[in-house]
């Protein structure tokens, strides 16, 4: 079984990955693969420098996030540009790493713009939303990641509305005002309710 699994920044989207994980299924995460396809020595590396120069590469050779960042923000037909390069690997690579789970009960597919790319609903059995209110997912990052308000917003503007998120779900999870064990016991029960699904694709 094939779990397309997504949520606006801040949703908590990984925490859940994690519990899923525990529940037995094989985690596959794009922004991980992203992250290592441009990295120093990383697939990614030689394009990202041809198309935008090599102001965009840090002192360690890998993508300058912040400044890439920056830029996709303020300049869409460079996020474009930046897309064109990294999608086509983190497919390939996502694909390589589901064949190679391919005896797992589930394979779980944390993509953070699901919605947004418009070819992932066909490539999953299910999608799992993490929901949240929008305060909550401004607190949480500012928690962590020590970025502004401004920026924080600005990502989230970038990202599907919760109403369209929730629209392309088969399941959505809210993750407001509970803690980890009532998040825990959500998953599992979701699980549980996945496993007959699973288990009747099963040989």
């Amino acid at each position: 079984m094939r779990i397309g699994l997504t949520g606006g920044i801040g949703s908590g989207k990984s925490t859940v990955a994690v519990l899923l994980v525990q529940c037995g299924a094989t985690l596959i995460d794009t922004d991980a693969i992203a992250r290592q396809l441009s990295q120093p020595g990383g697939a990614a590396i030689g394009a990202i420098r041809s198309a935008f120069g090599a102001d965009f590469i840090d002192a360690s050779g890998a993508l300058d996030r912040a400044r890439m960042r920056a830029l996709a923000f303020s300049d869409p037909a460079a996020k474009l540009r930046l897309e064109a390069i990294l999608h086509p690997l983190i497919g390939t690579e996502t694909e390589r790493q589901a064949e190679a789970a391919h005896a797992a009960p589930a394979i779980v597919f944390d993509v953070p713009l699901l919605v947004e790319s418009g070819r992932w609903r066909a490539r999953v059995d299910r999608v799992l939303v993490v929901d949240c209110g929008e305060a909550t997912q401004v607190r949480r990052v500012l928690a962590r990641s020590g970025w502004t308000a401004a920026t924080v917003q600005a990502v989230m503007a970038q990202q599907a509305s919760r109403a369209q998120r929730r629209a392309c779900a088969d399941a959505v999870i809210c993750n407001d005002a509970i803690d980890l064990r009532q998040l825990g016991d959500a998953v599992r029960s979701l699980w549980q309710a996945w496993a007959p699904a699973r288990n009747a694709a099963s040989p």
